[in-house]
C-alpha cells in the first residue's frame, strides 16, 4: 500500500503545482492595468512637500506576502508611481544647494507603469532630498525630471506627513 500512495501523492502534488501556476498566471494577466491608481489624495497626504500633484499613475502593492506564514503580521506596502508637479516645481526643488542632485535612472519599474513614464526623461535623484521626503521614517527614492516636472517615487510604507494633519 505504501508503494501505491507514493506515486499517487506525487501525481497529485504535481497536478496541484500546475493548477497553482496557471491560477497565478491568469490572475497576473487580468490584473495588468487594473491595479494602476490615479487618485491624488493618498499621494498628496504622504508627499506633501511636493505640493499639488496631477496626472498620477501609481501602484500600492503588498510586499513579502507568503501564504505559508502561520502567524499574521504587518505587511509592507510598496507605493510606486509617477505624478506631475506644478510647472517649475522640479527646478525649485533642485535649486536648494544642500540637495546635490545627480543623474540616475529609476530601477525596478513595474511593467504596469511603463506606459506612464515620460518619454526621454532625464531623471535626477538626491539622497538628501530622499531623506527630507521620508523624514527618515521609511525607505524611499524620489526621481525628478526637470523637463516634464514629473516625479517618479518608489517607497515602502510611506507615512502621512506630520504637517498634513490626521
Amino acid at each position: 500500500m505504501g508503494d501505491m500512495a507514493g506515486p499517487g501523492r506525487r501525481g497529485v502534488l504535481a497536478f496541484g503545482a500546475v493548477v497553482v501556476l496557471a491560477a497565478c498566471t491568469s490572475t497576473a494577466k487580468s490584473a495588468d492595468g487594473a491595479k494602476v491608481r490615479t487618485d491624488l489624495e493618498p499621494l498628496e497626504r504622504r508627499f506633501a512637500a511636493l505640493g499639488a500633484l496631477s496626472g498620477a499613475h501609481w501602484l500600492g502593492t503588498a510586499l513579502g506576502t507568503d501564504s505559508r506564514m502561520s502567524v499574521p503580521g504587518p505587511t509592507d506596502v510598496r507605493v510606486v508611481g509617477t505624478a506631475q508637479l506644478r510647472a517649475g516645481a522640479v527646478a525649485a526643488i533642485m535649486g536648494a544647494p544642500q540637495r546635490s542632485f545627480q543623474s540616475e535612472t529609476p530601477r525596478q519599474l513595474p511593467g504596469e507603469l511603463a506606459e506612464f513614464m515620460p518619454k526621454g526623461a532625464r531623471w535626477v535623484r538626491s539622497d538628501s532630498f530622499d531623506s527630507e521626503m521620508t523624514g527618515g521614517t521609511y525607505p524611499g527614492a524620489f526621481y525628478l525630471d526637470p523637463g516634464t516636472d514629473t516625479v517618479y517615487f518608489d517607497t515602502t510604507n510611506p507615512s502621512v506627513s506630520a504637517s498634513s494633519g490626521p
